[in-house]
């Protein structure tokens, strides 16, 4: 029998489970289970970029790279880090023609232009829509699906929450839920920027400007339809009050009161460069999201439990700051889908795989559920690692751009003068290292004129 595999949600990290397990032509079934009615049924977010060892590495094992080509803006990977005004600390330019593995790679794509990629490569009917998960009962040997349309679905060798943020899936595996990060703001849009305001485009250059100044941030982003997506992002009083993490809230809201949010922006940039006010000025007002930014705390896992798993935002949610969650959204798909696959064809316990029929022939067995649930534990343990490490870089980050006072001009200068201690200390060992080679060789050299006059003395 196939192993049968649920997922829950038709995310990049859903999707792209189900097509690396699909594509792989080993007996499993799969099934994705979708609360939205379809892939365009609200705004999918701005542009991503997928890293050479993480992203593009899934998009090459699920035979989808060439796919990912015909979008893929290399371009794309311009970026300006400045202050409020307009002072750029790193600039770096994209490339159109680098289309390489490189790991210095890291091309944009638009998030929906993604999520088309995936869903389409999967076979027809593999996603149901409108199958909004409201709770998992493990009464039974195998967990049973509850939708909030009164039907459930059971029989799964694994349940795999793939449902973001506010996972439904998460609850039955442990009690932790997201925290308020500290950050708050909007996520805004200029449509035809080209056509709108040639400044701001030039100035994004069809790659990113990131802004910081006085515990705020303003965000340009190009889109391949010509728009920039901007997001605004300031900390509330507790963030700054001095002791980062321990003192966030996990109850806040963005203040959202009847002052159009064009004049309540405008007030908190006033003193930052008119070309970044503009791009809060040239928004579309009927596309403004107010947004507030959760994490999972960092280090947060669980004690696994046979037949349910997550992955991406569901296992570890983090900020924007370090542009990794879906890069590591990807690599959870892609090592997950390593461990059923590696269930499927029985590469554990080999004495467990094969059994001998009533005419003493050998046959394959299929997989136990004890199989399954030995590789799922092992991807866990290296999910946990790899995202506590990913989620500290992602918090360290923000601190250095939010939490910083004199970021980035403070946080770029103590990160320079440390890559300059680390060179001095590699100049210095590299010194040590050929005084040591020196000094041996000089030692075997007298080693070699002194042996033959000892021979003549003792003759």
């Amino acid at each position: 029998m196939p192993i049968s595999i649920a997922i829950i949600g038709a995310g990049p990290a859903g999707c792209m489970l189900a097509r690396l397990l699909t594509y792989s032509q080993h007996p499993i079934d799969v099934t994705i289970f979708e609360s939205e009615s379809s892939l365009d049924f609200r705004s999918q977010g701005g542009t991503l970029d997928l890293h050479a060892s993480t992203g593009q590495r899934a998009l090459k094992a699920a035979g989808l790279f060439d796919d990912f080509l015909k979008y893929a803006r290399y371009d794309g990977e311009a970026l300006k880090i400045c202050d409020k005004n307009l002072l750029c600390y790193i600039t770096q330019n994209g490339s159109s023609n680098g289309k390489t593995s490189s790991v210095s790679n890291r091309p944009e794509i638009d998030r929906p232009q993604l999520r088309k990629i995936l869903f389409e490569s999967l076979p027809e009917g593999t996603v149901q829509w409108n199958r909004k998960l409201k709770s998992i009962s493990t009464d039974d040997t195998l967990p049973t699906l509850h939708f909030a349309d009164g039907t459930a679905a059971t029989g799964f060798d694994l349940i795999v929450g793939a449902d973001g943020a506010w996972s439904h899936v998460r609850p039955t595996l442990t009690d932790e839920r997201p925290v308020f990060t500290g950050i708050g703001g909007y996520s805004l849009v200029i449509p035809q920027a080209q056509e709108q305001n040639s400044k701001l485009f030039d100035l994004v250059n069809r790659g990113s400007v990131f802004a910081f100044s006085d515990g705020k941030s303003l965000t340009a982003q190009y889109m391949s339809d010509g728009s920039l997506n901007v997001g605004v992002w300031g900390v509330r009083a507790e963030a700054m009050a001095g002791e980062g993490r321990k003192k966030i809230n996990t109850n806040q809201d963005i203040d959202d009161s009847k002052i159009p949010f064009k004049s309540k922006l405008r007030e908190q940039y006033q003193d930052w460069h008119p070309h970044l006010q503009a791009f809060i000025q040239e928004a579309d007002d009927e596309k403004m999201v107010p947004r507030d930014l959760f994490m999972l705390p960092i280090g947060h896992t669980w004690e696994h439990r046979p037949g349910l798993t997550l992955i991406g935002d569901a296992a570890h949610l983090m900020g924007p700051w370090a542009g990794e969650g879906v890069n590591l959204a990807l690599e959870d798909a892609l090592k997950l889908s390593e461990a059923i696959i590696a269930s499927a064809t029985c590469t554990i316990t080999p004495a467990t795989t094969t059994s001998t029929d009533s005419l003493g022939e050998k046959k394959s067995n299929p997989p136990s559920p004890t199989l399954v649930h030995q590789h799922v534990q092992t991807f866990e343990q290296d999910m946990f690692v790899r995202a506590t490490r990913t989620q500290q870089m992602t918090w360290t980050m923000m601190e250095a751009m939010l939490l910083t006072p004199g970021a980035p001009r403070t946080s770029i200068e103590r990160r320079e003068e440390r890559g300059r201690s680390a060179r001095v200390r590699i100049r210095r060992r590299r010194r040590r290292r050929r005084r040591r080679r020196r000094r041996q060789e000089q030692a075997l050299a007298c080693h070699d004129v002194a042996g033959p006059n000892r021979t003549e003395r003792d003759q």
